[in-house]
C-alpha cells in the first residue's frame, strides 16, 4: 500500500519485486548508471543502499525489495514505474498474476492484503483485496483529508467502524465511510472474510 496509513506496519513482511522484474531492473540500474557515469559508490551514496546491495541487484542475484527499489528510483530522480518498466516495452493489458508476491502488501496470521492496482501509478483510487482470518482486524491511522474507502464483502461478515460508529456487512453488501479519522474492518464471523476495498484520495 501507500504511505498514505499505517496498515503496513508491525507484523507486515517487506514486499519484494518478482523474480523476472528484478532481473530487468538489474540491467536496467547499470544502464542508468553509464549514462549518468556513476560509480556503484555514487548510486550507494545518492540512494542509501548498500553497493554490495546493488551490486547483487545488477547481477540479477538479490530481489529487492520495494522500498529499496523506490530508493534507487528516487536517487536517478525516477518514479518507481520509470526504473522498473523497460521503455517501450508497455503493453495495452496490464495484469497482476493473483501468485505475485511483490502485490503482498502485508501477510500473517491475521490479515493479508493484495493490492489489486499497479505499483507504479500515481493515482487517487488504489484498490485492495483484504483477507481475515477469525479474530482478524484491519485498524488504520486516519488517511489525507477527505479521503474515503469503499468496502464490498465477497466472504465472511466484517464489522466497518468509521469515527465512532460500526455496522456489520455480509457477502453482497457494501459499505463507505470516512477514512480520515480512525477506521477498522473487523471479521465478525467464525470464519474467513474476504473484501474489496477500494480507497479515494482528494
Amino acid at each position: 500500500m501507500s504511505g498514505r496509513g499505517d496498515r503496513g506496519k508491525g507484523k507486515s513482511a517487506p514486499a519484494a519485486l518478482g523474480d523476472a522484474m528484478s532481473g530487468r531492473l538489474g540491467e536496467r540500474i547499470k544502464q542508468l548508471r553509464a549514462q549518468r557515469n556513476w560509480s556503484l559508490e555514487a548510486l550507494a551514496g545518492a540512494s542509501g543502499v548498500s553497493r554490495s546491495m546493488l551490486s547483487q541487484i545488477e547481477r540479477g542475484r538479490a530481489n529487492p525489495t520495494l522500498a529499496v527499489t523506490f530508493r534507487i528510483a528516487r536517487a536517478f530522480g525516477m518514479g518507481l514505474a520509470e526504473l522498473v518498466e523497460t521503455p517501450g516495452a508497455a503493453s495495452a493489458v496490464s495484469i497482476i498474476r493473483a501468485g505475485d508476491s511483490a502485490y503482498h502488501y502485508r501477510s500473517d496470521k491475521d490479515c493479508r492484503i493484495r493490492t489489486l492496482s499497479p505499483l507504479h501509478l500515481e493515482k487517487d483510487v488504489e484498490f485492495y483485496e483484504v483477507q481475515l482470518q477469525a479474530g482478524g482486524a484491519l485498524r488504520s491511522a486516519p488517511h489525507f483529508a477527505g479521503t474515503r474507502e469503499f468496502l464490498t464483502v465477497q466472504k465472511g461478515r466484517v464489522q466497518v467502524e468509521s469515527d465512532g460508529e460500526a455496522e456489520v456487512c455480509a457477502p453482497g453488501d457494501s459499505a463507505s465511510y470516512r477514512a480520515d479519522v480512525p477506521h477498522a474492518i473487523v471479521n465478525a464471523g467464525k470464519g474467513e472474510a474476504v473484501v474489496f476495498l477500494v480507497d479515494i484520495y482528494r
